[in-house]
């Protein structure tokens, strides 16, 4: 008889946006004029910049005829001109990272779960909290011991190192999602050592560098000194260019970067990721790649200024509402997404209960993320101008 996999058996039975959607659906049921608005789900709204779309026209035309078709890439990594693409986007915030290096994948959260491919399922996971739920998710189908670093009120949803506790992969996301919050130079530099220090390797998420805007703040974890050493870094196009439907990223594993056997050899990491996504991953098909090199060309970079400027106006849109309501927050300055402390002590799903049903506004409850989410609550400054101020109107107006 066949066995399943009893570690799914562990996990909520639905991923959160699934039962957001559920509670959703059954309030529009119940109340079909309702006008609502959404402001829960990290999704953009803005299209696609011209410059991506006309080269990923140009692309699917080159599919069709039989002197410029593309099969399969030979390597698997991603075309040469992508990668070379990415490498002169890092350099050109003062980072240094090969062509040689990168890997292109189908959006970071797939490979922010399959990377735990190449790691033994007897390594102990750190993953700061609340946290994205693939972090999680991804370390409990394999049976992996999870533990977590408290990211709360009392040290800005930053958490820290602790030397008392051994990690041996560490999930850091900056700017945070949910929480909105980034890690400084020096911050980031106590995890590099750490790390370093103790045999560990960072998996870091920096899906939302776009939308830093401090100098302080890194772009990048090879920013640090001796990060190449200990740390994978994932990025994506969903949020910087609006690649949600398109779906492209690109994954850096360090030359540098080792790990030991059980018999005391060497192992590159690099070559172990190239070994899995060989062997699982046929790539990004040849029109996306195209569209996602356009990105970085000077072109695609202003154009997706221009809306990620958008998105900035609209996290200011609802900072100012909170403010005038005395209402605690995080995020905004360097993310999409603004974190606030649900009023009067409310729960997080109570205090979505009330959005909705109230106002007609849909968020994220913070306990989806983990347990110091519980009384916090996600907005989402990716959605229309005019329906983030009407949305801030409606809070303002139950809340005042």
């Amino acid at each position: 008889m066949v066995k399943v996999n009893e570690n799914y058996l562990k996990l909520e039975k639905n991923y959160l946006f699934i039962n957001i959607a559920k509670k959703v659906n059954a309030y529009k049921a119940a109340h079909p004029e309702a006008d609502i608005i959404r402001m829960g789900i990290g999704d953009v709204t803005l299209p696609i910049c011209k410059a991506a779309v006309d080269a990923m026209k140009k692309g699917a035309d080159e599919m069709g005829v039989k002197e410029t078709f593309k099969g399969y890439e030979d390597s698997g990594a991603g075309y040469d001109f992508l990668r070379e693409a990415v490498s002169g986007y890092y350099k050109s915030f003062g980072v240094d990272v090969p062509a040689d290096d990168i890997r292109i994948n189908d959006g970071a959260k797939a490979d922010c779960g399959n990377i735990v491919d190449i790691f033994g399922d007897d390594n102990t996971i750190l993953i700061t909290d609340p946290a994205y739920p693939v972090y999680v998710d991804s370390n409990r189908m394999s049976g992996r011991k999870v533990i977590f670093a408290d990211s709360d009120e009392s040290n800005g949803f930053a958490a820290m190192p602790d030397e008392n506790v051994k990690a041996d992969i560490i999930y850091l996301c900056s700017p945070n999602n949910p929480t909105g919050s980034a890690y400084t130079k020096a911050q980031l530099k106590e995890w590099v050592d750490y790390a370093n220090k103790n045999g560990s390797v960072i998996i870091y998420d920096a899906a939302y560098e776009a939308f830093i805007t401090e100098d302080d703040i890194p772009r990048s974890i090879y920013a640090i000194e001796g990060a190449k050493t200990c740390a994978i870094e994932m990025c994506s196009l969903s949020k910087t260019a609006g690649f949600t439907g398109m779906r492209c990223g690109y994954t850096v594993v360090p030359e540098e970067l080792k790990a030991k056997a059980s018999d005391g050899s060497e192992v590159s990491l690099k070559q172990l990721w190239n070994r899995r996504e060989g062997s699982k991953f046929n790539g990004v098909s040849y029109p996306v790649q195209c569209a996602a090199a356009a990105v970085f060309t000077p072109e695609g970079q202003q154009q997706i200024k221009v809306n990620i400027e958008y998105y900035q106006n609209n996290a200011k849109t609802i900072a100012a509402a909170l403010d005038e309501l005395g209402i605690k927050y995080t995020g905004g300055k360097n993310s999409p997404y603004i974190w606030l402390k649900c009023p009067n002590g409310m729960g997080s799903w109570e205090f979505f209960d009330l959005l909705l049903e109230k106002a007609n506004v849909v968020g994220t409850p913070g306990a989806g993320f983990g347990k110091n989410g519980e009384g916090w609550f996600r907005l989402t400054s990716f959605g229309d101008k005019d329906r983030t101020v009407e949305a801030m109107e409606r809070l303002k107006k139950i809340l005042a």
